[in-house]
């Protein structure tokens, strides 16, 4: 039960830092290279590459959650 709890949390905390994103309107501009800008090259310590990178660890803390209850049960 612990852990059911703690996946509905993760998924919920995943749910919110995926919609607090921006969406990525660059379309197929960002093929021929038209949206390169300082700002896109220097994104490592902007909100959105802290955003991006709390989702990759609660979607790792998901799945490890997923399998530790199907291990369990």
């Amino acid at each position: 039960m612990f852990l059911g709890i703690l996946l509905i949390i993760d998924a919920l905390f995943m749910i919110v830092t995926v919609l607090m994103q921006s969406s990525d309107d660059s379309g197929i501009s960002a093929l021929s290279g038209q949206k390169d800008n300082y700002l896109s090259k220097s994104k490592v310590k902007t909100m959105e590459a802290r955003l991006a990178l709390m989702t990759k660890i609660a979607a790792a803390v998901f799945v490890v959650l997923c399998l530790l209850m199907l291990i369990i049960r």
